[in-house]
């Protein structure tokens, strides 16, 4: 079965055809655009002609087109609202333009956290569970919910907006919220506790790069990270019950750091029943996992 993607993102915009078969993905063809100073139609229309040309070229029928966007959105309608990184895509009904280009019927709109859960779900770290939670921990921190083998998306589309829970009375800033998750977890919101922890300024590969060297302020940090972590995972564990937790970017990549005092922190807040078994994964796709999460929309 061949199947499309659409990953609307601030930077770039991307369309990808794959064959899918059961678990496996194999991608065939993918077209990017830039994004920036261009208006929405003039970013769809080169890529709805590349999947239409592809589709021609191979004589083939598309079995499904999902549309990863980040939000707001509202999905049941499949309508992108107000993204502040898509201006241009204000109020677009994105699945009824794209189903008149393509002649698809199958068209799904997604958040991009709900997207990447459904990719490590189906793709990737998540493959063979039923209940599962994905974290993006990137830019920001948002979750998208694998419950009883189904991606669970809430009554307004907003479920899994975790980064506004409150972990701390103070803290750094994340989802206008002091001491939030996303505030501790998230690239913006590590850089503000590193000011507030060293004072000094770096990144999150800054400081894993010193970290690696043996740095203790730096290696204090990270810890400072995971145990927030830790306690925000604790949280979703004795609320959902999941048997995995799948966490992406900053904790796929800064591991090494992360995954003992979360871990530490999980077990000493959840509930020693939801705890036991559970499984604590980095991510699998890595930078392609845009492509995936798209591909994934509408193959579900």
């Amino acid at each position: 079965m061949i199947y499309a993607g659409i990953d609307l993102g601030g930077t770039k915009c991307a369309a990808i055809l794959a064959e899918v078969s059961g678990g496996a993905i194999r991608f065939i063809g993918r077209k990017e655009v830039k994004t920036q100073g261009r208006a929405w139609e003039e970013i769809m229309q080169p890529l709805l002609a590349f999947l239409q040309e592809e589709t021609a070229t191979r004589a083939a029928k598309i079995a499904g087109c999902g549309i990863s966007c980040g939000g707001p959105l509202n999905g049941h309608r499949g309508i992108i609202l107000n993204p502040p990184n898509l201006m241009s895509f204000a109020n677009v009904p994105i699945t009824d333009y794209v189903r008149g280009a393509l002649g698809v019927q199958n068209v799904r709109l997604q958040n991009d956290a709900d997207a990447c859960a459904l990719a490590e779900w189906r793709f990737g770290a998540g493959r063979g569970t039923r209940n599962m939670v994905f974290l993006t921990f990137g830019t920001g921190l948002g979750a998208g919910l694998i419950l009883d083998g189904r991606l669970y998306v809430g009554a307004k589309n907003l479920a899994g907006e975790v980064g506004h829970i409150r972990l701390d009375p103070d803290g750094p800033e994340g989802y206008r919220k002091r001491g939030s998750f996303e505030g501790f977890c998230s690239g913006g919101g590590i850089a503000q506790l590193i000011q507030m922890r060293t004072g000094g300024a770096c990144s999150a590969k800054e400081l894993a790069e010193k970290a690696d060297a043996g740095d203790p302020a730096a290696l204090a940090v990270w810890d400072d990270i995971g145990t927030h972590f830790g306690r925000g995972l604790a949280i979703l564990v004795d609320l959902l019950n999941p048997e995995a937790i799948v966490a992406g970017s900053i904790y796929a990549r800064a591991e090494r750091f992360l995954r003992e005092p979360t871990l530490r922190a999980l077990q000493a807040e959840a509930l020693p029943e939801s705890f036991e078994g559970l499984r604590l994964l980095p991510a699998e796709l890595g930078d392609q996992i845009g492509d995936y999460a798209a591909v994934a929309i509408g193959v579900q």
